[in-house]
């Protein structure tokens, strides 16, 4: 039987011992998900001696845990911020993937001398970027919206297409050969993308339909419908033969980005639960590692691949899928480097794992050795690239956080606003915010003394701002409070009533 309080008992010390190392490493300017791998290392055959060698398990988990990241990621990410830079996106996620996929072969397999299905495999498991990685990282980076909002799209649609291409290269380097050749196997990803992200757009405009009208009995149930449906949309996806890791990310963009009650508790719900999913998913990456068993040679072609992709492959496909959209140069510069890797590439990696492909073990151990080694480079040193380009604004004003309660008997919404640090908001005089008809600041809360406000009252930074709004005017006064936030009070009212 198993011993329900033990595990439990590890499981809690494992996840605090997380949560200090994600501590250390906000400190430290590394990814905290590295400290996590290395905690899995720690508990494993060559720490503490738990022993975890099921990949058919770990592909599993490692694919479940993926779903969550990426439902989170689209949950937390504005579309406004990502709308102008979808179509670099999904370009970079798949042209780019394939031009990079393309070069990492032919590195692999004429510089390298590794066989050509390790070098295929190597190409395709080390050319997406990480979400979780991309999410945790970027976010504290003071960088254009547009350009976060392109690396943040392109970490949650590329996954879908390498996912497809890791399984059919496992396939064939197995003995079992896909139908139409190279133009077939490209075919079959772009429909899969396409039908994924279809289900995606469908599933969550429905849910948006459902959850609006559906009075829940706890404001605790809201984050944790959305979350659920989005995963629903994985499923839904997988079941029809379309990517779920498509369908996961478009619908929780459209639920995080739709008029929703406690939009902001369901944020904090699902950053924790994406938290819960990174560290499990590192830590059982580290458990399925083994350190002592990776070779000199393995650091060689990890190193020397790594390089490839870095400084040749990553810049070439940034550039090409470029093109067309009149990126600057400092921008297609800042992409090439902060194209982060970190659990995608070894979840990945076990999937010629688990189909017992011959090279399989090898492979895994030269993509733990990559990702180590290139996440510890380009990680920290995104502010100071970014820097160096002339990106950063460390004067930016940050984003008011809304929080929006529905007031159902009378068709409106009760809309909490936090002023954060830096925030222009800050000054600004109750009278000066121009919020449209019926909208009224009922109280502010300052410190621990809340008051109703004068037209005179000026705004300070902690404030907490009480506003009732008509539903029908939410949307117009949450972007007229974020455009004074952004732009001070001389913001204006632009396209028909709604702030710039």
């Amino acid at each position: 039987m198993i011993d329900l309080d033990r595990l439990l008992l590890v499981g809690a010390v494992v996840v605090i011992v997380a949560i200090v190392a994600a501590r250390i490493g906000a400190r430290a300017g590394l990814p905290s998900l590295l400290l996590f791998l290395g905690l899995g290392m720690v508990l494993g055959e060559s720490g503490f001696g738990v022993r975890f060698d099921d990949a058919d398990l770990a592909r599993a988990l490692g694919f479940g845990a993926l779903v969550i990241i990426l439902a989170e990621g689209g949950l937390t990410t504005r579309w406004a911020d990502i709308r102008s830079s979808t179509l670099l996106a999904l370009v970079l996620a798949t042209v780019g993937i394939g031009i990079s996929v393309g070069l990492m072969t032919a590195f692999g397999y004429y510089v390298l001398g590794l066989d050509l299905w390790i070098a295929v495999l190597l190409g395709a498991v080390t050319s997406p970027t990480d979400a979780a990685a991309v999410f945790s990282v970027l976010r504290h980076v003071p960088i254009p919206h547009a350009l976060r909002g392109a690396l943040e799209a392109e970490s949650g649609l590329n996954d879908a297409p390498t996912v497809l291409l890791v399984s059919l290269a496992s396939a064939v380097a197995i003995g079992q050969p896909t139908h139409g050749g190279v133009a077939g196997l490209v075919g079959l990803i772009l429909l899969e993308l396409a039908a994924g992200l279809a289900v995606g757009v469908g599933l969550g405009w429905l849910g948006v339909q459902i959850l609006r009208r559906v009075a829940l009995p706890s404001s605790g149930l809201y984050p944790l419908a959305a979350l659920v449906w989005a995963v629903f949309a994985y499923g839904m996806g997988a079941l029809v033969h379309a990517s779920g890791f498509a369908a996961v990310y478009a619908c929780a963009l459209m639920l995080g980005n739709a008029q929703l009650p406690h939009r902001t508790a369901t944020r904090s719900f699902v950053e924790g639960i994406g938290w819960i999913a990174q560290i499990g998913l590192f830590v059982m990456l580290g458990l399925l590692a083994s350190p002592g068993r990776v070779t000199l040679y393995a650091v060689v072609v990890a190193v020397l691949a790594g390089v490839f992709l870095t400084f040749v492959a990553r810049p070439l496909s940034v550039w090409v899928s470029a093109v067309g959209f009149r990126v600057p140069v400092r921008h297609q510069l800042f992409l090439s480097w902060a194209g982060l890797r970190g659990a995608v590439p070894i979840v990945l990696a076990t999937i010629p794992l688990s189909e017992d492909v011959p090279g399989a073990v090898f492979l895994f151990d030269v993509v733990l050795v990559f990702v180590i080694v290139f996440t510890c480079l380009q990680a920290p040193t995104l502010p100071f690239v970014g820097r160096r380009l002339g990106l950063l604004d460390d004067r930016a004003a940050s984003d008011v956080e809304v929080e929006v309660a529905p007031l159902d008997r009378i068709s409106a919404d009760l809309m909490q606003v936090r002023i954060p640090e830096g925030s222009r908001l800050a000054g600004v005089e109750i009278g000066e915010l121009r919020l449209p008809q019926h909208t009224v600041v009922t109280l502010i809360i300052r410190g621990s003394q809340p008051f109703n406000p004068a037209p005179r009252e000026r705004i300070r930074v902690g404030d907490e701002l009480l506003v009732v709004t008509p539903t029908a005017q939410r949307e117009v006064t949450e972007d007229r409070l974020r455009a004074i936030g952004r732009g001070g009070r001389l913001a204006r009212w632009r396209d028909g009533g709604r702030a710039p």
